[in-house]
């Protein structure tokens, strides 16, 4: 490996625009190479996002330099000592890293590795998830021993081609199959006043989602935790809405929620779409999911496209999904590894 070619530490805080200028263009290319069709995420949004990130985690980054060009970005996270359900995720440790494609086969992911291991130890993190939608990403984390732990995909739906008589029979049939629940609208975030009722409703429909093989810890949002989600949607200018079921004892049975952008006004992107067990059945995944692509459809006339995210394992999802139309836009998986199988791999690697 080339005497250049070494991870260095970032403090996030104090990086200066030379840095930034770094990771900024070290993210075009990344993006030519993956995503090339896909709108831009703006500098200025992206900076903000990195930095607010550091409320609720522990952030460490790292970037391998080679002509005062970053060639290779590396960012952990883990939740932060007092943060809401940090008792359960404390142990768990979020990588991320990558290699300009001109700069692979020469050692330069594997340097990260012992890297890894240490912000493990430093953490006291007991297993570290990492993910990959591209081949030469599967290759590496299969070749380091991680196990394959959950397969998802980023699904896009076609406006122009959604059959909007079945979008409405859902919504007739949902109001009628379900006559005692009432559906929610909500242009804009959901109302501060209403943030302690339905921070721990919305934990509870977080957790209901297929985590496959993966080992976790629980989804825990609270008022603040929504407030700083809001506050970051603001900034980045993004609109926000939200369609909820609410059964006549105030549970919330079903919601969904979907994303606006200026930056991205052709695309909208549905955040999370959810339903209680004990509601499943009745078609309010339906109900909400048809209700919602009427109102931005109205709302964004010139929107194109819908993006969501699901997991492989989530047939009743996926079941509605490919009847509205979405289709598979791009695969990935998720790998974990034990901070013990780690250390035996970097032992081998040394």
């Amino acid at each position: 490996m080339a005497n250049d070619l070494i991870p260095r530490e970032i403090d996030l805080n104090s990086a200066g625009d030379d840095f930034w200028r770094r990771y900024h263009a070290f993210r075009r290319v990344r993006h030519d190479e993956v995503r090339p069709e896909d709108p831009f995420y703006p500098d200025e949004l992206e900076r903000m996002r990195i930095l607010s990130d550091q409320k609720f985690e522990v952030n460490h980054a790292f970037e391998v330099v080679h002509d005062d060009e970053m060639v290779s970005w590396f960012r952990s996270a883990v939740t932060k000592p007092g943060a809401p359900g940090y008792d359960t995720n404390r142990y768990f440790l979020w990588c991320t890293f990558s290699v300009l494609a001109p700069y692979r086969r020469r050692g330069i992911a594997r340097s990260h590795l012992p890297l890894l291991l240490e912000l493990m130890d430093r953490d006291g993190c007991r297993t570290v998830t990492l993910e990959s939608e591209e081949e030469s990403g599967h290759a590496f984390l299969q070749w380091l021993g991680a196990d394959k732990k959950s397969e998802g995909a980023e699904n896009r739906l076609h406006i122009p081609d959604v059959d909007w008589p079945m979008m409405q029979r859902w919504i007739d049939e949902g109001a009628k199959g379900s006559p005692e629940t009432k559906l929610e609208v909500y242009d804009d975030h959901i109302p501060d006043a209403m943030l302690e009722d339905f921070a721990p409703q919305l934990s509870a429909l977080l957790n209901t989602m297929p985590w496959d093989d993966l080992d976790h810890g629980d989804i825990v949002e609270t008022p603040e935790i929504l407030r700083h989600e809001y506050e970051r949607m603001d900034l980045a200018g993004l609109k926000h809405h939200t369609v909820l079921t609410r059964e006549p004892n105030g549970v919330i049975s079903g919601m969904t929620d979907i994303t606006w952008a200026p930056h991205r006004p052709t695309m909208l992107v549905q955040l999370f779409t959810g339903v209680r067990p004990d509601a499943r059945g009745r078609g309010i995944g339906k109900w909400i999911k048809a209700f919602m692509l009427d109102r931005v459809h109205r709302l964004y006339p010139d929107a194109e496209w819908i993006s969501t995210g699901n997991a492989d394992s989530n047939g009743p999802m996926l079941a509605i999904n490919k009847r509205m139309g979405f289709k598979r836009h791009r695969w990935g998986a998720e790998y974990q590894i034990t901070r013990d199988n780690l250390a035996e791999r970097v032992q081998v690697l040394v």
